[in-house]
């Protein structure tokens, strides 16, 4: 035991006192680490170098040195930082683009700050893990410096290859692994709920996982609040490991679930949001206004889909409120896709929004939404509700 004496004093422990060591000095009050700015109109501040950890929305140095201002939040409650802009493989890697362009993404994106990277087994039939497991090996970055994270539902054509079975969760993830070229990975997404799988299976194979250190946290992607309800019950009930996040798509067309049911569970259990397709696959970008042009995602074989939601009657709605919007990004001196990437992040219980970029210049561009963010005042942001009148019935403001 320490002597009475010594609080407000300097103990040493060979060349350095505990005060150095720890980087504390008892004998004065403890200063902020922070230095804040006035505060905003919001009712927010704004946080510079090293706030304390319970701040939503850091700017923090990075081993990476980030010069575009990356913000860091936690991944819902947990203790995990995850880049607010994260880089997402769907469609792109593997497949869309070459692994060179790639890489140079991947380069682009990690010295910008941006230190979470997402895909799925499903993504390219396993070769968008393949590709990103290339690059992470040949860059050599410290594991310890980023944030991998894969999903798992549809691995193969057996019955046995897909789907949330005990077998499937830890085979489909080891091959990932494998393919990832990874020990582990730091989150394994349920790729949707699996009616075939009882949930005290799936609760416990994601726990299984975790144990073995194949992964660190697992989540959910597309499950209703109903049924990330019932997964936190189960693994309450059985001293289990509850999922940390949902995947969820989420843009200035597809509100509700992200605006009305996540906020609740975030409060109520620590569960986040990840969400992706911040520009509607493109919608919101207004590429799509006249035609579909060559060689963008709607052309895609297997996006049929995207090319008649694009050409539909709700379609040419949403351009219309797009180009409503431009005025709004002038006055901001931003582009309509920075905009709305910021708007995604001014959401309440919002991690990180995964973006899906096929170009350096698109990647950079969407990065300058960080730039845009701290100007969405709550009058702004009710002049876009006001334009979209798509505003769901929440109970509580989103923060700007």
């Amino acid at each position: 035991m320490f002597p009475s004496n010594t609080r407000g004093s300097v103990r040493r422990t060979g060349r350095f006192s505990v005060d150095e060591v720890y980087g504390l000095n008892l004998s004065k009050k403890v200063k902020p680490r922070v230095e804040f700015k006035k505060r905003g109109e919001n009712g927010t501040v704004a946080a510079h170098l090293q706030p304390s950890a319970q701040g939503k929305d850091i700017q923090t140095p990075q081993c990476q040195g980030a010069p575009s201002g990356m913000r860091y939040r936690n991944l819902g409650k947990s203790g995990l930082r995850v880049s607010c802009l994260g880089l997402g493989t769907w469609v792109t890697f593997g497949s869309q683009i070459s692994d060179e362009v790639a890489e140079n993404l991947m380069t682009v994106a990690y010295e910008h700050g941006i230190n979470l990277f997402d895909t799925a087994e499903v993504y390219a039939a396993g070769r968008a893990e393949r590709t990103l497991g290339k690059i992470l090996k040949k860059k050599e970055w410290r594991r310890s410096s980023y944030v991998v994270t894969t999903k798992i539902y549809w691995g193969g054509q057996a019955e046995t290859e897909r789907g949330l079975s005990r077998k499937h969760i830890i085979e489909g993830l080891r091959g990932s692994l494998e393919r990832l070229q990874l020990d582990y990975v730091d989150i394994v997404f349920a790729n949707r709920m699996d009616p075939n799988s009882p949930m005290e299976e799936i609760v416990r194979a994601m726990t299984f996982v975790i144990n073995q250190g194949m992964a660190m946290y697992w989540g959910t992607s597309r499950w209703s609040a109903m049924e990330i309800m019932e997964a936190y019950s189960v693994a309450r009930q059985f001293n289990l490991i509850p999922p940390v996040c949902e995947q969820a798509e989420y843009h200035l067309f597809q509100r509700e679930k992200v605006e009305t049911h996540l906020p609740e569970l975030y409060h109520k259990i620590g569960v986040g949001s990840m969400t992706w397709s911040p520009l509607a696959c493109g919608l919101i970008t207004g590429k799509y206004a006249d035609s579909v042009p060559e060689k963008s995602r709607a052309s895609f074989k297997g996006y049929h889909w995207l090319k008649e939601k694009a050409i539909s009657d709700e379609g040419k709605k949403q351009h219309s409120k797009v180009k409503e919007l431009h005025p709004i990004a002038d006055r901001l001196n931003c582009t309509v896709a920075q905009l709305a990437i910021a708007w995604c992040l001014r959401s309440e219980g919002v991690s990180s929004v995964l973006l899906g970029v096929s170009s350096s210049d698109q990647l950079l561009e969407n990065l300058g939404a960080i730039q845009v963010l701290p100007h969405l005042t709550p009058q702004l942001v009710t002049e876009i509700d006001q334009i979209l009148g798509n505003k769901p019935n929440v109970k509580k403001d989103s923060r700007a």
